[in-house]
């Protein structure tokens, strides 16, 4: 018979996946979402949770709730405690998860090559190319914000008109690369998101504007004019731990300014409201200001961008957003 403390260690190598799958209801695999590090699992509207570390952990990208399996038990139904968590978890020893990062099958030789490595290899922007044309066209971006963000290679061209997107550290490092395209939209494997960042400085930057996807962040900085005591930039989705550290950096410079503020400019949903609000909590610890830009129409920015740009309307005006 195991004692307490074995019978905790044996429960403890339960994956986190298993717990997601025979939850009920049970959450889904997104094989699209998911990496061969990280599984996106989904369950409702706005429900998402990530398993990571081979199934050993996890975190909410809609907010700040991360850890083991014990704690996964705690954040599905809060009204356990310990001892309830461990009689739920015993049916669960031996069983695994129905699906495995293995799933998405071997890389090719070009998608195991370093994501640094892939990104020189891709052409730089220019007018005309096919990224360039459905930056410009398809998602009515102005050619002075991408060739910004092509000067600052933060925008390379892709395969089949597709435009890739760079995600780096605070040192410039590349980390992760987002994919935008008429046919296909998601990320190349092997990487980790921090940040997405443009930004025109002439003076100490004072604000940060953070949206969901990079095309979002670059439709604001058109809305705005891309004026130069502010940061735009897109954490993909959630924020991960990559993505706190990098937040973390980034307000830390930004409070050497007066008037430091963040300002969320996630999608106008029900995401869109759980990611403002765990970007209000960040701003607090940051200790700067905090302020939410929600779309008046349409889901995100880009909706907004493109329908002033397909009406031949006025641009908005930042101070008029709420």
């Amino acid at each position: 018979m195991s004692t307490p403390d074995q019978e905790r260690d044996q429960l403890r190598t339960i994956n986190c996946a298993t717990v997601l799958e025979h939850a009920h209801p049970p959450w889904t695999l997104d094989r699209y979402g998911s990496t061969r590090r990280a599984l996106k699992y989904r369950r409702g509207e706005g429900e998402i949770i990530i398993v990571c570390h081979d199934g050993r952990g996890w975190w909410d990208p809609l907010g700040a709730a991360k850890g083991d399996v014990f704690a996964l038990m705690q954040h599905l139904d809060p009204t356990m405690n310990f001892g309830q968590v461990r009689q739920a978890l015993r049916p669960l020893l031996g069983l695994s998860p129905s699906h495995q990062p293995t799933d998405r099958g071997k890389r090719s030789p070009a998608s195991a090559r370093p994501l640094s490595e892939r990104w020189h290899r891709r052409p730089v922007l220019r007018p005309g190319s096919p990224a360039w044309r459905y930056l410009t066209s398809v998602r009515c971006l102005p050619p002075s914000i991408v060739r910004v963000a092509a000067h600052a290679d933060a925008i390379r061209e892709g395969p089949n008109g597709s435009a890739w997107l760079a995600h780096r550290d605070n040192n410039g490092t590349l980390t992760h690369i987002e994919v935008r395209g008429p046919t296909f939209k998601g990320s190349l494997p092997g990487g980790h998101k921090t940040l997405f960042r443009i930004a025109s400085h002439t003076i100490q930057p004072s604000k940060l504007v953070l949206a969901e996807g990079p095309i979002t962040a670059l439709s604001i900085a058109a809305l705005d004019g891309l004026p130069t005591d502010t940061i735009y930039a897109a954490t993909g989705g959630g924020i991960g731990p990559g993505t706190e550290a990098a937040l973390a950096a980034l307000l830390t410079d930004l409070t050497a300014a007066t008037n430091a503020q963040l300002l969320s400019a996630t999608d106008a949903d029900t995401a869109g409201d759980r990611y403002a609000a765990r970007h209000q909590e960040i701003a607090k610890a940051a200790g700067i200001a905090f302020r939410r830009l929600r779309p008046p129409q349409g889901t995100d920015w880009n909706d907004v961008l493109r329908a002033i740009v397909t009406s031949d309307g006025p641009a908005a005006d930042s101070k008029n957003r709420q």
